[in-house]
């Protein structure tokens, strides 16, 4: 089988919103480029986030791997803020605090991987912001700007 690719789309695959519950991102979309099938039990998805868009910022028991396709931005992993682009590759370990910003004044683009068989997200408490906010670079991150670069 093979799924043609152009301008960031592929032949035969859906391109959906993000998630149903909009207030937790902006101007995300997602396609589910392979979904389990035979013996290998993982779903393979393309996210693109619209220039100044975010991804939820979320944890979960499963992981992910992510690779950065298309543009660059910043991602939050616990409380470090990094700058990605093209090529890098982001290991999301599980229970990890986690958001994809494209805050470069372009589109950001990944692939992600992670199991079919995978648990819900778990959303920040008050609390958990709470403490999030106490580290400046995330502050910053969360604020909507991108805070101390590390590279």
């Amino acid at each position: 089988m093979i799924k043609k690719f152009s301008d960031y789309t592929w032949k035969g695959v859906e391109k959906h919103i993000y998630k149903e519950n909009p207030e937790v991102f902006r101007a995300v979309t997602k396609q589910v480029l392979f979904e389990h099938e035979g013996d290998l039990p993982v779903q393979f998805r393309y996210f693109e986030v619209d220039r100044d868009g975010f991804s939820s910022l979320e944890k979960h028991e499963h992981m992910h791997m992510v690779v950065i396709f298309r543009g660059k931005g910043h991602v939050l992993l616990n409380q470090q803020v990094s700058g990605i682009s093209e090529g890098d590759l982001i290991i999301i370990r599980p229970w990890e605090w986690h958001q994809f910003r494209a805050d470069e004044g372009e589109k950001l683009g990944f692939f992600c991987l992670v199991n079919a068989q995978r648990d819900f997200p778990v959303y920040p408490t008050k609390d958990d912001l709470r403490k999030m906010h106490e580290n400046p670079a995330v502050h910053s991150f969360l604020q909507g700007q991108s805070g101390p670069r590390e590279k």
